[in-house]
């Protein structure tokens, strides 16, 4: 598999920054969003305090995270649940299709899941000739277009309501004149059958919940829940990050990341999954399986200024903030996880070397960590990632001799007072060009700060 490179990584950003009709549908869908997150935060008497009490108990989860697993994995298991440890991809993969090949599965239902766009489950089951559905609307139109997900919480954010009625007419054979409406009844009676096909149904998981030994999700579709009791089989595919402390902590999780991440007070359907179907019970599975999968996630923990980021409860608000985001789109990033949090987390689940122009990809405005709903410190944990690349002797040869000179001439003033403000223009302007390749020109003044300083104070 080809890795994405910062050369690959500034090509595909300069032609989309240049894509008008990108830009017009993105300000578009993110108007409505704007629109609808002040209403949902209303709920809140203290939002802050909210946020400040998520990041605490997020904090705790973590610091105890070995003990937290242990707990969740004793009390599903109780209720007849198989948890699966996963170290990598490959290993999650593989126990999918053991399970998989068990079942005699020909075809998968799969609800929304961030985890299994990172492992790349999809192209997995394809290859083993598995025909595996996305059920979750956004998810399903990126699948017909033969798309990853542009965003985590809204897959097809990038499309309009044109793109997607061409987009049904070319795959679905449908009338391309058809409203939103009348295309998603399309689409749920096409994937209604598919529930009763499915021997198999694969979920993410919103949280991990140790006390009760529960995975909760939260949606807004009804897919989710469809997913995990019709087929015989559920899977959760979930990372170990994803622990809260308490069942009681929904109260405060479920809303924030409703609020968050779509601007409602509580997303439509909230469910908490304990096990299969039990003695006495009408809906669920006959088996449930929990993959839980570190790939990586254990390097972020290791890492004690970066183990914040895996607070993140995957709402998406850092990536309807971030300047940077909303011109290049999310699937620059090549990643499964753009925007801000994908800066920061990928760069350490798949090396630093590879990814850490990502890191770069910011103009560290601090948008992302002002509407992060548990306080993660975004802008600088890109900072820090950009400091352990340099450390790791990552930085290219001409940005550490840039830096070093760089650094000789700030720490005297003599030497920053020599050249004038036409110099210092050529220097950056056109002998750098590292400058001017991706930006404006950049114009000084005749004289610096310090010689006016010194002109009008004496």
């Amino acid at each position: 598999m080809s890795h994405e490179t910062a050369a690959d990584f500034i090509a595909k950003s300069t032609i989309k920054a240049a894509d008008r009709s990108h830009r017009r549908t993105i300000n578009f869908n993110m108007g409505k969003y704007n629109a609808a997150v002040p209403l949902g935060k209303q709920q809140f008497a203290e939002l802050h305090l909210a946020r400040e009490r998520a990041k605490n108990l997020k904090w705790k989860a973590i610091e105890t995270l070995d003990a937290q697993l242990e707990n969740f994995e004793r009390n599903i298991s109780r209720r007849g649940a198989k948890v699966i440890w996963a170290e990598d991809a490959s290993e999650a993969l593989r126990e999918i299709g053991n399970i998989c090949a068990e079942k005699n599965c020909k075809t998968l239902v799969k609800s929304k899941s961030m985890v299994t766009e990172e492992i790349h489950l999809n192209a997995y089951l394809e290859e083993k000739g598995i025909e595996s559905i996305e059920t979750d609307l956004g998810e399903y139109i990126q699948q017909l277009a033969g798309e990853a997900p542009y965003h985590i919480v809204t897959p097809a954010m990038h499309k309009s309501k044109e793109d997607i009625a061409r987009l049904f007419a070319d795959k679905l054979g449908t009338d391309p004149s058809l409203t939103p409406e009348q295309l998603t009844l399309v689409a749920r009676d096409i994937l209604r059958a598919k529930y009763a096909e499915a021997e198999v149904g694969v979920t993410g998981a919103n949280f991990i919940i140790p006390d009760i030994g529960g995975i909760a999700v939260t949606e807004n579709e009804g897919n989710g829940r469809l997913s995990c009791s019709m087929p015989k089989t559920h899977i959760v595919v979930v990372g170990i990050e994803k622990v809260i402390p308490s069942m009681t902590d929904l109260a405060l999780f479920w809303p924030l990341l409703a609020t968050f991440g779509t601007g409602q007070r509580i997303t439509s359907y909230n469910t908490i999954v304990t096990g299969p179907r039990q003695e006495g019970e009408t809906d669920g599975p006959d088996e449930m399986y929990v993959i839980l999968l570190d790939n990586g996630r254990t390097n972020i923990l290791a890492n004690e200024k970066a183990r914040e980021s895996l607070y993140c409860i995957r709402c998406g608000a850092c990536l309807n903030a971030c300047p940077v985001y909303k011109n290049i789109g999310g699937h620059t990033y090549a990643s499964a996880y753009s925007g801000p949090i994908g800066a920061v987390i990928t760069p350490h689940l798949k090396g630093l070397e590879e990814w850490k122009h990502l890191s770069h990809a910011s103009s560290l405005c601090g948008n992302c960590t002002e509407v992060c709903a548990v306080k993660i410190n975004l802008h600088e944990l890109l900072l820090e990632n950009r400091h352990e690349a340099q450390e790791d002797g990552y930085a290219p040869f001409a940005e550490k001799v840039a830096w070093k000179l760089w650094k000789v001439a700030m720490l005297r003033r003599g030497m920053m007072n020599m050249a004038n403000g036409n110099v210092k223009g050529r220097l950056i302007n056109s002998i750098g060009k590292s400058w001017t390749r991706h930006r404006g020109k950049l114009d000084f003044p005749k004289k610096s700060f310090n010689q006016q300083w010194k002109e009008k104070h004496g």
